[in-house]
């Protein structure tokens, strides 16, 4: 737990903030919240925020498009966001993690299970283990786990804290393959896969951003990913 971590909660239903809302703060959390769309923006914008909470369906601007304009932004790109739905639809899923979503819930959702992945996202915002610290080269990419950046060409590419960590788990591994299980599990932390879908779908994301370099990620069919360092 880290107790300095402060998470922004966008919800326009009561009932459901003051759910998120005890929960988190019954965990350590300080929590701050907002109800439509831009006021979210804004919380994020004055700073200080670890990690947002995002529910979809929001007044003013939804959570798709608030999602948007955070990953636009350098000073916002690498903030985690989980996304809240009612709506069960693949398609919304997709969405979401198409714009940039660290990780989704549908409504209705364990507390816990919520709790369980604010946790696993922020664990990756702070310092590594000294032996994960090690500044990987491969060619003109370049992958620094303490500065969580990740260059090519010497030009830094703006990756969500969940991109860079499936790349940098994937680069410590080089040459071996991760099956998309065994990803949702340590990237994701994961206690059981629901959806590994989830993890082609920043694959796809993260091969985008990396360009020339993304041929380093290969696709194992039937089985998961590996990292090429030749």
């Amino acid at each position: 737990m880290f107790m300095t971590d402060r998470i922004l909660v966008v919800e326009d239903e009561p009932d459901a903030l003051e759910l998120i809302e005890f929960n988190l703060e019954a965990a350590g959390f300080r929590v701050f919240t907002a109800t439509d769309g831009p006021g979210g923006l804004q919380r994020v914008r004055d700073g200080g925020i670890s990690l947002v909470i995002l529910d979809v369906m929001l007044p003013g601007m939804d959570g798709f498009e608030v999602c948007k304009v955070l990953r636009r932004s350098p000073a916002t790109s690498q903030i985690p966001i989980i996304m809240l739905t009612a709506r069960a639809e693949e398609i919304d899923r997709v969405l979401g993690f198409e714009l940039g979503a660290d990780d989704y819930l549908t409504k209705p959702f364990s507390p816990r299970e919520l709790v369980l992945r604010v946790r696993g996202l922020l664990r990756r915002l702070h310092p590594p283990d000294p032996a994960e610290a090690q500044v990987l080269t491969f060619g003109d990419l370049v992958i620094d786990p303490s500065r969580h950046e990740v260059k090519i060409h010497g030009n830094r590419i703006e990756l969500t804290a969940t991109e860079f960590r499936l790349l940098q788990l994937l680069a410590q591994r080089r040459g071996r393959v991760q099956s998309r299980d065994a990803l949702l599990q340590e990237v994701w932390g994961y206690e059981k896969v629901i959806d590994t879908r989830t993890v082609d779908t920043h694959m796809r994301r993260l091969r985008e951003k990396l360009g020339n370099s993304a041929d380093r990620l290969e696709t194992v069919r039937g089985t998961g990913y590996r990292f090429r360092d030749e």
